[in-house]
């Protein structure tokens, strides 16, 4: 039973909420190998909450929220799915999100490894 504050008394479980903080979302989600990185980032301006500028590693997500993140490999835009209760294998991390860039099919050619742009290929042919 929860006190009159509105949170849990001792021993007993916090009761379930859909939103999570940023930070520990993207730590969830395995964006940034710790928090406080995710929370530097943050921080620095490198992360928007759905378009928006989002300085603050406290700010509350919730699934329906598209968390852009720009990093040096590029910026990927995620739809968050749920909160996540752990930082768990990369399997699980999956089921929280789901990568809206991975749906641009021109991101998926640019992606695509078919060797045909290879500068170290041997070249066939040779002198006459």
């Amino acid at each position: 039973m929860a006190r009159r504050g509105g949170r849990p008394g001792k021993g007993e479980p916090p009761e379930p909420s859909d939103a999570i903080r940023l930070d520990r979302w993207l730590f969830h989600v395995r964006a940034f190998k710790s928090r406080t990185l995710a929370a530097e980032r943050i921080a620095a301006g490198g992360v928007r909450l759905n378009g928006a500028p989002c300085r603050k590693p406290g700010h509350e997500v919730r699934p329906g929220d598209v968390v852009t993140v720009a990093a040096p490999s590029g910026v990927r835009s995620l739809l968050v799915l749920a909160p996540g209760l752990r930082r768990g294998p990369a399997a699980e991390a999956q089921t929280l999100f789901k990568d809206l860039d991975r749906d641009d099919p021109a991101r998926d050619d640019l992606d695509r490894d078919d060797g045909a742009h290879d500068s170290h290929a041997p070249e066939t042919g040779g002198p006459a």
